[in-house]
């Protein structure tokens, strides 16, 4: 899951970045509106955490932006202790939740669970499978029928997306954007080592999990028979 924080605070936005990180959410950080809604806009993000009071466009602004233009991404307004006006604005303009300051990481990270859930987004537990495999996202190692293997966490965090893609083929483009960000230098052959640092592994451990190249288009997990 990929995560947008606009916010003005700095300190305020580097801790939530260390907290979300910590519990394994990639995460992006800009400390004005404009910057925001265009990162935004590029649909790469999961949710996004808005802060209301920012310099260059408002929260607000951004918010009413976003829908106009239809993106449907869930978001949740960082609100300050008192400012229920500009919540209840802010849910009327396509909110899907709001926190008011100070808050604790628990709470935020419940409501983040609770926005994802209502968008129907798979929330990975520390473990997630696909056929024959177990991914172990806490401590990064992959398991198949009992025999286990180390990832490092760009290993980790590209299977993941694979499984949690279901199926669907997904681009080079599109796993730059969610393991690395848009506005990153890494290009094609990034995505190829790690495509095949995983498919070593996968060899080594007897998966009947493959992960196919779609000529042109990308990469699908596959189970072979």
């Amino acid at each position: 899951m990929r995560i947008l924080i606009v916010e003005d605070e700095l300190h305020l936005a580097e801790a939530l970045t260390q907290i979300l990180k910590k519990h394994h959410y990639s995460v992006d950080a800009v400390h004005d509106g404009r910057s925001g809604l265009d990162y935004a806009l590029s649909g790469i993000y999961d949710l996004l955490l808005l802060d209301i009071m920012m310099p260059e466009m408002d929260g607000i602004a951004v918010l009413k932006t976003l829908r106009q233009k239809g993106v449907s991404t869930p978001v949740i307004l960082l609100t300050a202790k008192g400012e229920i006006t500009d919540m209840v604005t802010g849910l009327d303009h396509g909110a899907d939740d709001y926190i008011a300051k100070p808050f604790s990481s628990e709470e935020l990270l419940a409501r983040i669970r609770a926005a994802l859930r209502r968008k129907g987004e798979v929330i990975p537990e520390d473990a997630i499978k696909f056929g024959d495999i177990e991914l172990n996202t806490a401590n990064p190692r992959l398991t198949v029928n009992g025999k286990e293997i180390k990832l490092n966490l760009k290993e980790s965090e590209l299977l993941e997306l694979l499984i949690l893609r279901k199926q669907a083929v997904t681009s080079k483009e599109q796993i730059i954007e969610k393991l690395w960000g848009f506005d990153s230098e890494a290009e094609h052959n990034n995505v190829e080592v790690y495509i095949s640092f995983l498919r070593k592994k996968l060899t080594f451990l007897g998966s009947t999990v493959r992960i196919s190249t779609i000529r042109s288009v990308g990469y699908v997990l596959e189970v072979t028979t």
